[in-house]
């Protein structure tokens, strides 16, 4: 029985540019053994369904000398140095005999044996790998950017023109390294993820009876190991905190400027930086499924995720390269019928074959792409494709969730009322003391409120609860009644002062908690949840942004959701919603609007998550959910980074645009200069590189894209 075609990961080295990595992944896949295989430009990886060996892989690379290695290895060989790499050094000492040459055709004559001589070196040790490739691909009539500077090196020397011949190949060894080095830039963001965890770290492992502390790789630590971490340490694998107190820098991974402190049962994140006390971590997951491994993944699988505008450029540049190799045949054939000069006309269509070389154009899209979601994720913000990216610069409405998106989602004191005789701070003691027996969550504000104002706590006696009212106790030698002003008004004469303040604090959306002790009322406490403190100005950034509509969709009663949407003053807000209702109301909004985004906890919010053009989730670091639910996850549970990622997105967008004019635009002016038979193999090549490198440097504008 034959076995079962695995499905494997490899990362590659030297992968240098758009072209080589289609190429590159035909090869494989002409593999007999392999059934399929995708190359991830951005991320530089090869996916590979088929059993097959790093030898039989690097083999299909080997034209552009690509390197292989296991997608587990921790990182691939180390990086060699912009000076040091062989074609750099090639291109150098062509460079010298470039200017040997012009050296002695200054000298003597242009056409002197021994200056012709010089330029040949040039050709040949500049243009070695070049012409190999492009040798290979004529014969297999695959027409790419080293196939046409092939044909247009070799056509210069036949016709004579030697030194501009070597300029040329020089000139393009010098763009192919600048592109690679900028595609390496690019490519940075995944490293850095990589590099965040540590390869090893000190376990307490049991043997029997007794414990060992060692030193492991990752890979070999098992959940239920103790994580020995100490000050100024990295943590290394996602656990819970089993002894220790410490300040946690999360930064790598949600993007929190602050640390957060850890104790006992608290959860901590591999990647993240333990910076003043010693912890012990109960492993929670293996390596491969931190939290850190799994954003790893998904920046991976994002960038490799084409975007639209990248589609159509591909599909463009498909079409583009033929019809470039038909209008320079067309020029160095159709003139001279006319004029003559096959001589001139030839050296033109050779000319046109440069500039007409796709590489800007190809590059234009997939470089700000990749840089664009590597810069999100240093900054806590997980894009989970290209296409969410686009699609979030288009977006003109936004809906939120309320409880945990734009509130805290805990319940807090905001007001207390008491009768004449009796003071705040006395009746939040005694309705304290009754809440203290209740799990509900409003006795859980009013007991944080009574710590926060460092208020001892009082001892009930004799407590009961009444379903759906309220309860009671005995309280410092009082009967204390604590619940609904509806129940608590059959205890004892409500008066009409005390119903206006009620009907004031549910106007604003808090809930009301009244108080009697011994038949006379004492007080009333107003509970709300708190809005995030950055919510107000989250969207007035977005208004800044120009989002036109921002509605919130909430399951909370008509009243409370209206006061805080007009706190923020939102556009619109839909009340008392199920969740079926949330996805109807974001159908609503998609008619209305065409592009809506979605935010929400990446749980309860799933379906209207789905159902909008981007959906994003308020997802903690850890939220399992939330990485899978939504196209974009705020990690650090932060709504700041909204208005960011919506400008990056636009800025994106802007970027992506103007590389297209720009490789266009470029082309085209040279390619105008044919008319008046102006256009040189000079002018042709620093068009050709002059674009491919605005386009690059452009897009490595969104490294620096901060919130």
């Amino acid at each position: 029985m034959a076995a079962t075609p695995s499905k494997q990961e490899y990362r590659l080295q030297n992968l240098s540019c758009a072209s080589c990595a289609a190429k590159f992944e035909k090869n494989v896949k002409a593999i007999p053994k392999v059934q399929d295989a995708q190359v991830n430009f951005g991320a530089s990886k090869i996916t590979i369904t088929g059993n097959i060996g790093i030898d039989e892989i690097e083999k299909a690379g080997a034209f552009d000398g690509i390197k292989v290695s296991q997608s587990t290895a921790k990182s691939l060989e180390k990086s060699i140095p912009f000076y040091r790499k062989m074609e750099n050094i090639l291109a150098g000492i062509s460079l010298l005999f470039v200017v040997l040459g012009y050296m002695i055709g200054a000298l003597r004559s242009e056409t002197d044996p021994l200056a012709i001589g010089m330029f040949i070196i040039a050709i040949l040790v500049g243009g070695m790998g070049i012409f190999k490739t492009g040798f290979r691909n004529l014969a297999r009539f695959e027409f790419d950017m080293k196939t046409l500077m092939t044909i247009a090196v070799i056509g210069a020397a036949i016709i004579g023109e030697w030194e501009e011949a070597a300029v040329v190949v020089f000139l393009f060894a010098v763009s192919e390294a600048l592109e690679a080095y900028s595609m390496d830039k690019a490519r940075q963001s995944i490293r850095q993820l990589m590099d965040i965890a540590p390869s090893t770290a000190t376990i307490r492992r049991a043997h029997g009876e007794h414990f060992h502390e060692m030193e492991l790789p990752t890979e070999e630590i098992e959940i239920g190991d103790i994580l020995i971490v100490k000050p100024g340490q990295k943590i290394a694998m996602d656990g819970i905190v089993v002894s220790g107190l410490s300040a946690v820098n999360q930064a790598a991974i949600t993007g929190e400027s602050i640390p957060v402190n850890k104790t006992v049962d608290d959860e901590v994140f591999a990647g993240t930086l333990n910076e003043e006390g010693a912890l012990e971590v109960r492993v929670t997951k293996r390596v491969e499924d931190t939290t850190i491994a799994k954003i790893i993944h998904l920046v991976e699988e994002a960038q490799a995720e084409k975007a639209p505008s990248q589609q159509f450029v591909d599909r463009f540049a498909k079409y583009y390269t033929p019809a470039i190799m038909i209008v320079a045949l067309l020029v160095a054939v159709i003139p001279p019928l006319f004029v003559g000069d096959w001589q001139h006309w030839i050296y033109q269509g050779l000319a046109v074959l440069v500039v007409g070389c796709p590489c800007a154009l190809v590059v234009s899209t997939p470089v700000a792409i990749v840089t664009a979601i590597g810069n999100a994720a240093r900054q806590g913000v997980l894009i989970k494709g290209g296409i969410h990216l686009e699609q979030l610069g288009h977006i003109e409405a936004i809906a939120f969730d309320k409880t945990g998106t734009l509130t805290k989602g805990q319940p807090a004191v905001t007001n207390i009322f008491t009768a004449k005789e009796m003071s705040e701070e006395y009746v939040l003691q005694l309705v304290a003391a009754v809440e203290k027996q209740s799990q509900h969550p409003l006795a859980k504000a009013i007991l944080e409120a009574l710590h926060d104002k460092n208020l001892p706590e009082l001892v009930p006696s004799d407590f009961q609860s009444v379903t759906g009212k309220g309860a009671y106790a005995t309280v410092d030698g009082q009967k204390v009644y604590v619940g609904s002003l509806k129940w608590i008004a059959t205890l004892t004469t409500i008066d009409e002062i005390i119903k206006e303040q009620v009907k004031e604090l549910q106007k604003q959306g808090k809930t009301v908690v009244a108080a009697v002790s011994n038949d006379h009322f004492i007080g009333l406490i107003g509970i709300a949840d708190q809005l995030r403190h950055e919510s107000k100005d989250v969207l007035n950034r977005l208004s800044y942004l120009k989002v036109k509509h921002t509605v919130m969709l909430t399951g909370d009663a008509e009243p409370t959701a209206q006061a805080i949407a007009a706190s923020l003053k939102m556009t619109d807000v839909r009340a008392s919603l199920l969740p079926a209702e949330k996805l109807m109301a974001i159908k609503d909004l998609r008619a209305q609007f065409g592009a809506v985004a979605m935010v929400g906890d990446g749980v309860n919010d799933a379906p209207a998550l789905a159902s909008a053009n981007v959906g994003i989730a308020m997802g903690g670091a850890g939220t399992d959910a939330a990485l899978e639910t939504a196209d974009i996850a705020l990690m650090g549970d932060d709504l700041t980074k909204l208005p960011y990622t919506i400008g990056l997105s636009r800025k994106t967008l802007r970027i992506i645009k103007e590389n297209i004019i720009f490789a266009l635009a470029l082309k085209v002016i040279a390619l105008l200069l044919v008319i008046p038979g102006w256009l040189t193999l000079w002018i042709a090549i620093f068009a050709d590189m002059g674009a491919t490198l605005l386009v690059v440097f452009n897009s490595l504008r969104l490294i620096k894209s901060k919130n």
